[in-house]
């Protein structure tokens, strides 16, 4: 009974009556998942802390130093409004920091006047502000403003009806402010603290194209073993995919943005070219895996054949997206990625030579595309990469004296189209 008494609850719950408890199973297979969600969780925390420490450093250093300059330079007593605009041009639009510092004062400028010109007519209170504020949105979002524009107004135009009948001359170091913050900013982002521009894409990339290679993986290995489920919660996943889409989208336009203004990272632009040119065949390639594995799951559902090419092709693909990955990351030419992709490709073509159904000919024409997609993410035009690709599938047509009766379940139209 001591002995019991050591074991996990379920444990000894399972041993009752000598019996064998199947939930006891159950819930240790739950707490398992549970402890692996928590492990996934804090190493998804700790890679998005890795990716804002560049950004938390610059903020910090242009939020002192605007302060130092404004208050030792300018002798402004109180120089709130100074580290307030860095940190938002920092932080606010990462890619478009000299468009945020313009709209920053821009927004200011609206403010400041129609707070000055309803403070002159209407006096200070509390409709006085609902009626600034109000007309100060209304107004920028007439001129067809930003958001940026418009919440800095707004936020203006609040401090100006608020804060001037106690602080005389606001309006003044108010622009000051915002020139100082902005161009700190700006200073900090290319001279002091530059980021290694690849080194922010290679981050922000990662998650969004090991997304996609291990969901891949996931699928071909449910096809092997028919696996509805597991295919199922590959395409689940696949489709949360935005944020890392988005993350990977703003790095890029955050590291063009770095390599024009930092004369320290000007060498870096024609690397980031490779990178910019890449994104939106990258996003191409996650859309149509997802409809590859939505086919992979109604193939199972149909109990549609399963030539076991087709399964390797999709891990040939995945393989390829991680190869990717990896030769963007070190500088070099992704030819091992391009190679991979062909082989999926050629994997492909076996399988749709052996006989497929019509969920698994969308699967093989699907390969295609994603192939496709991924030898011009690596740097080849889109003509080529379908000449390549169609090499690679090769002629697959059944020998032309077979007869019908021995061909099986009736094939669909020859060499599925890419796209």
């Amino acid at each position: 009974m001591a002995r019991d008494r050591r074991l996990p609850l379920w444990r000894r719950l399972g041993r009752r009556d000598g019996e064998s408890d199947v939930d006891s199973v159950r819930i240790a297979d739950a707490v398992e998942e549970l402890r692996h969600r928590s492990r996934a969780t804090l190493h998804d925390r700790l890679h998005r802390v890795r990716m804002a420490l560049g950004l938390a450093l610059q903020a910090g250093v242009a939020a002192a130093l605007a302060w130092v300059v404004a208050h030792e330079f300018l002798n402004n007593p109180q120089p709130v409004f100074a580290p307030i605009s860095a940190v938002g041009t920092l932080a606010a639009s990462v890619g478009q920091r000299l468009r945020r510092t313009v709209e920053l004062i821009i927004g200011v400028a609206v403010g400041v006047f129609l707070g000055d010109v309803l403070i002159y007519f209407l006096g200070t209170g509390g409709w006085q502000l609902g009626l600034v504020v109000t007309s100060a949105i209304l107004l920028t979002i007439f001129f067809g403003a930003s958001v940026a524009i418009v919440i800095q107004a707004a936020a203006t135009a609040v401090l100006i009806v608020t804060l001037s009948p106690s602080t005389q001359d606001l309006e003044i170091p108010r622009f000051v402010d915002a020139f100082i913050g902005g161009g700190i900013a700006l200073l900090v982002t290319a001279i002091l603290l530059p980021l290694n521009p690849l080194r922010v894409i290679n981050r922000a990339a990662r998650p969004a194209l090991d997304l996609l290679a291990a969901q891949l993986d996931i699928t071909a290995e449910a096809l092997r073993n028919r696996d509805r489920a597991s295919a199922q919660r590959a395409l689940e996943r696949l489709r949360e995919n935005k944020e890392e889409l988005a993350n990977f989208t703003e790095a890029i336009e955050g590291a063009k943005e770095t390599s024009a203004l930092s004369p320290a990272r000007w060498h870096r632009r024609s690397e980031l070219t490779h990178y910019a040119e890449a994104a939106d065949p990258i996003d191409r390639a996650m859309r149509n895996s997802g409809t590859l594995i939505r086919r992979a799951v109604t193939m199972i559902e149909d109990e549609e054949p399963v030539p076991d090419p087709l399964p390797d092709a999709m891990a040939h693909l995945a393989e390829a997206v991680r190869l990717l990955r990896h030769e963007f990351a070190v500088g070099a030419e992704p030819e091992k990625a391009r190679e991979r992709s062909l082989r999926a490709v050629s994997e492909a073509g076996r399988a749709y030579a052996e006989g497929v159904g019509f969920s698994g000919s969308v699967v093989v024409a699907q390969v295609r595309t994603t192939a496709s997609d991924l030898l011009v993410a690596s740097g080849i035009d889109q003509e080529e990469a379908n000449r390549l690709v169609r090499r690679s599938f090769g002629d697959q047509e059944k020998p032309a004296g077979e007869p019908a009766e021995r061909q099986g379940t009736p094939r669909p139209p020859t060499a599925p189209p890419i796209g």
